[in-house]
């Protein structure tokens, strides 16, 4: 197994997640079996009772697993599933010690950092590392470690001395540091300065870390004199000092990477060989550049809670950059704080009402996603009812779609006080009801988590079609509270359909309105399994009805099973230069995803 270990200092923010998920691209694109670790220094278990405006959004695993938001990078750049132990906290470390010391497993030893917790750190990460996340048997060939916060943060002492150790233990040719740093640019002088980066890589040095490859962020180019002068400061081969500079979308940071022969470099500490012709990244590339090239936006209005903190819905908003760019769609987020739609707004602070529901009005399409608590619900509830109400594009996930059966319980079945019993527990209506098999004293891990199995009730739905008909899905949950099944046959006598349901029917995963162009509400959260190359079909739906497109979609959801039936279908793949003109190439008997002349993926 080889190892390469990001490292970020100066300051945080840099982009560690981004850089450790391009590095794991460009091994994978040199055909690399590759798999993630992120390392988080906080005293948490994990990620899961942490406020999305203190550590953004909550990422959700297949296994139910509550981790940082940095391996949903990891998943959609890799198109991998990884599990929760690629994700290692001080508080799993620290209990998984305190646990074998309660046992008894350390014979009276005097229990202490090191080598106790430094040798739980590193045994830890050799466990993960060999666990399959590429759907391949055996483990992978390199592991990408993330190790969160900055060099010479004292939280992470321990995880910096464990890895030094860990360095010396699998040998200099299985190991291989990569350090982010900062090279400002002074405004005054116009002058890249190395200083912050000399000081952070003596750091890591007196720490026992030597770095490797020096990826350095800065707005622009780093010039070839500074590069020199870290060389020599830092002890790093010039061709070993990469620039990360600003680019116009992530996707970009692969191929600043590869056109830097950043994998030479990594390669070459790995002693592994390399690639003739460099990595396979065309798919890649043509993706980036046709994201440059999109001018025709899709405005989509954002009904949440944390509005104030965009990395509080991460992945909802790569969910829907995927599907704009299938749409080819510039895609335009209008953030609406669901509370300044409700009326008590309207009096206290009414610019910031009347702001707010002109974004809403002004909006192709609506977006309500999940979240937990009752600020803010009143106006979650105002929008399903005006996207249902005006024919608007809906997409409603976890509470958003509980939003929207309250919110129809209430409008068509003139039940006024329908609500939830998690915002109001003595409703006499109540549409929406608490889990009885999880906690309500513990928060952390109590939920309904991971991935479960959703099974279609029928086939002629939209749900059903964007999924390519097939008879269940399986989608990642995170919810205590769930439609309550006893009021479903009234709901549904009045047009509201409950087109997905898990293996016992008394569980409403999908609920839709035939009679709307797109009105679609889920339990689960469709975002967590999106991928570049692979939008998530709600979103995709979301998208396409909020630009004409949904009829276009659902035919080649249609073609695309046919094309799976009869084991692949000759295509045309479809280039779109940077000045947005389309150019044609060679056919290709395949089932991956390309575009075909209409703009559409197959």
């Amino acid at each position: 197994m080889k190892y390469v270990l990001v490292t970020g200092g100066v300051v945080s923010g840099l982009g560690k997640g981004v850089t450790a998920s391009s590095i794991g691209l460009l091994l994978k694109a040199c055909g690399l079996r590759v798999t993630s670790i992120k390392i988080d220094p906080y005293l948490n278990t994990d990620a899961g009772t942490m406020s999305p405006f203190e550590h953004g959004e909550v990422f959700v695993l297949d296994d139910g697993g509550e981790v940082d938001l940095d391996l949903g990078n990891y998943e959609r750049f890799l198109d991998i599933k990884l599990t929760r132990d690629n994700n290692i906290t001080t508080g799993k470390i620290y209990q998984s010690v305190i646990d074998k010391e309660r046992k008894g497993d350390y014979l009276g030893k005097t229990v202490q950092v090191v080598p106790h917790i430094t040798d739980a750190i590193q045994e830890w990460i050799e466990r993960a590392a060999l666990i399959p996340v590429d759907g391949k048997d055996g483990p992978a060939d390199v592991c990408v470690i993330e190790l969160g916060g900055t060099i010479g943060d004292i939280e992470s002492m321990p995880f910096i001395e464990a890895l030094g150790q860990f360095s010396y233990r699998v040998g200099s040719g299985n190991f291989c540091l990569i350090h982010v740093s900062l090279v400002p640019v002074l405004k005054v002088v116009g002058e890249q300065k190395t200083k912050p980066t000399q000081h952070s890589v003596r750091g890591l040095r007196s720490l026992g870390l030597t770095p490797h490859v020096l990826a350095c962020r800065s707005t622009t180019v780093l010039d070839e004199n500074v590069k020199r002068k870290l060389s020599q400061f830092c002890h790093v081969p010039v061709d070993s000092i990469i620039t990360l500079y600003d680019v116009t979308n992530i996707w970009h940071i692969p191929l600043l990477l590869k056109d830097q022969k950043a994998h030479e470099a990594i390669l070459k500490v790995l002693n592994l060989p390399s690639i003739a012709g460099g990595p396979a990244l065309e798919e890649w590339t043509a993706r980036a550049e046709i994201c440059d090239s999109l001018h025709e936006p899709v405005r989509i209005a954002m009904v949440g809670k944390y509005t104030g903190l965009s990395d509080s819905y991460l992945s909802v908003l790569k969910a829907l950059k995927h599907a704009s760019l299938r749409c080819l769609k510039k895609l335009i987020v209008d953030w609406v704080p669901a509370g300044d739609l409700e009326d008590v707004t309207a009096q206290e602070n009414p610019a910031a009402h009347k702001a707010a529901w002109k974004l809403l009005k002004g909006a192709d399409g609506i977006l309500v996603p999940g979240g937990f608590g009752d600020r803010g619900v009143e106006g979650k509830i105002l929008a399903a009812k005006y996207a249902r109400e005006n024919k608007v594009p809906f997409l409603g996930i976890c509470l958003g779609m509980q939003i929207a059966v309250i919110e129809f319980a209430r409008s068509v079945l003139n039940l006024k006080d329908a609500n939830s019993t998690e915002f109001d527990t003595s409703t006499k209506n109540p549409c929406v009801i608490f889990m009885p098999e999880v906690s309500k004293t513990h928060m952390g891990g109590t939920m309904r988590l991971g991935s479960r199995r959703t099974y279609f009730q029928v086939m002629d739905c939209k749900s059903a079609k964007l999924y390519g008909n097939k008879s269940f899905i399986d989608e990642r949950h995170r919810h205590r509270y769930e439609v309550n099944p006893d009021m479903v046959s009234r709901l549904e006598k009045d047009g509201l359909s409950f087109t997905g349901k898990d293996e016992t029917g008394q569980r409403m995963e999908i609920v839709e309105l035939a009679c709307h162009p797109y009105f679609i509400g889920v339990q689960f959260h469709p975002e967590f399994k999106s991928r570049p190359g692979k939008p998530s079909a709600l979103f995709l739906g979301l998208i396409a009805a909020s630009c004409g497109q949904l009829g276009s979609i659902l035919r080649s959801s249609e073609n695309q099973k046919k094309t799976m039936n009869n084991g692949g279908i000759e295509v045309s793949m479809t280039k779109v230069s940077r000045n947005g003109n389309m150019k044609m190439s060679a056919n290709r008997l395949s089932n991956d995803v390309y575009f075909n002349d209409n703009g559409l993926y197959y």
